[in-house]
């Protein structure tokens, strides 16, 4: 097996290869469905397309966003998109997941201020005072992946043979404790305190890509409180989420960016088919987000699998650290396809679609059949905000991507985060991030 090269010549090519494949994917020229405002906890997003959370890992030792940071949601609020999805942001200094993530605290909100009110006084010079992009802080807890001094110091909330194997965990580690879990979600609440005080729109806190609180939905094998049972398993994020909505209010944004597959065996994985994990089974996501909905949360962002060990799930890609197992074409259609069962489910909820990078240009008519079908109320890109920061503004205003400017899935801005380095688009920033690439990924 090779790795799968992007060879359209069109999107009919593309469409071909998907009904060859046996897959459902949608398309549609309409991309005026990008126009339409999302009404979300009495703000209204101005359009249909999302920037994902895209962690730079370029903050400050003290949490604070530093120059790369700023410079990257200046382009974004330049982009055009409706919704800015900010990146990880800490909420203890032993769940960041390196030396450079960000990281919220009461001596550090001004910053934190500052860079969302550049955020909006950008957008509004662009295009104008009404247009209000809305701003999500995802809130994160690291968890067994949590490198806060550049290299592993695990947090885990149950072992899993998979992870802990592919990451050298000793199997005598201790787990989180419940006490410990307990007081974190108080943290979360006082975190999401501040950002609000930031100015933020409202605040995700993250449960997918396995970190902490994504680790704690398939903790199957977990006892106590916080494991085993469905409401154990999902007693974080409920409790974080409601305690948040006690505090704050129903103005302010509260959701989740959730994982709704793992890719890892059960009992080890969530949203997994028992018999064969390579197989979906939503039952318990579905019934997650009806339980969020009822609890008032209106928008979610759905995601799957971990960048740290099966990332083909998460991010289909041509060039990466290993060759999948599959056409990027199935991954990419399992991304599209299970938001679908989400959104189809909890048709008031807004969903947030995820895996539409590697389509390149061709992305916004498979995105736009998405919105058609009822499979998303917005479009979210990830690696491509990193290469395309006006992806947006060319869609609405342009009907198309520039075939130029799109990313090209190599993988390599995952890379320079592997090396420890900060982020970027080598390929279409290479200005800014060539000389990153080569200290930290050849030059070593």
């Amino acid at each position: 097996m090779t790795f799968k090269e992007f060879n359209y010549a069109s999107l009919e090519d593309l469409m071909q290869e998907a009904r060859a494949l046996g897959l459902e994917l949608d398309f549609s020229d309409n991309l005026d469905l990008f126009g339409r405002k999302v009404k979300i906890n009495g703000l209204t997003i101005p359009n249909s397309l999302a920037f994902h959370p895209m962690e730079g890992c370029d903050g400050k030792s003290d949490g604070s966003p530093d120059a790369l940071t700023i410079r990257r949601y200046e382009r974004f609020a330049r982009g055009g998109a409706g919704l800015i999805w900010f990146e990880a942001v800490a909420v203890v200094p032993e769940g960041r997941a390196n030396p450079r993530q960000l990281w919220i605290r009461r001596e550090n909100v001004n910053a934190f201020k500052e860079l969302f009110d550049l955020i909006m006084k950008t957008a509004h010079e662009e295009y104008g005072n009404d247009f209000t992009p809305v701003c999500i802080m995802q809130l994160t807890h690291s968890g067994r992946f949590s490198k806060p001094h550049g290299k592993p110091e695990p947090i885990i909330a149950c072992h899993n043979p998979y992870l802990d194997k592919h990451q050298g965990i000793d199997e005598n580690l201790p787990v989180i404790s419940d006490d410990e879990l307990e007081r974190l979600e108080d943290i979360f609440v006082d975190a999401a305190v501040m950002a609000k005080e930031a100015g933020f729109h409202g605040v995700d806190v993250k449960c997918c890509h396995r970190y902490l609180n994504s680790e704690l939905l398939s903790a199957f094998t977990r006892t106590g409180k916080y494991g085993e049972t469905f409401e154990g398993r999902t007693r974080f994020l409920t409790n974080v989420i409601g305690k948040i909505k006690a505090k704050l209010g129903n103005d302010f944004i509260v959701t989740t960016r959730l994982n709704v597959y793992d890719g890892i065996p059960y009992p080890y994985g969530w949203g997994v088919d028992k018999d064969d994990y390579m197989k979906l089974d939503l039952t318990e996501p579905i019934k997650l987000v009806k339980k969020l909905y009822d609890m008032g949360v209106r928008i979610i962002n759905i995601t799957m699998g971990t960048p740290y060990y099966n990332p083909h799930v998460n991010r289909p890609y041509d060039k990466g650290g290993y060759i999948p197992p599959e056409n990027p074409l199935i991954g990419v259609a399992r991304l599209i396809s299970g938001t679908g069962e989400i959104q189809k489910a909890v048709p008031d909820m807004a969903v947030v679609g995820t895996g539409y990078s590697w389509l390149r240009q061709f992305s916004p008519y498979i995105a736009a059949g998405a919105l058609e079908k009822g499979k998303a109320t917005l479009i979210g890109y990830g690696r491509q905000s990193f290469a395309y920061p006006d992806f947006a503004r060319d869609i609405l205003k342009n009907g198309a991507l520039k075939k130029e400017k799109c990313c090209i899935a190599c993988g390599k801005c995952v890379e320079i985060m592997r090396a420890g380095g900060t982020p970027g688009c080598v390929i279409r920033d290479v200005k800014v991030y060539g000389p990153i690439y080569r200290e930290y990924c050849m030059n070593k």
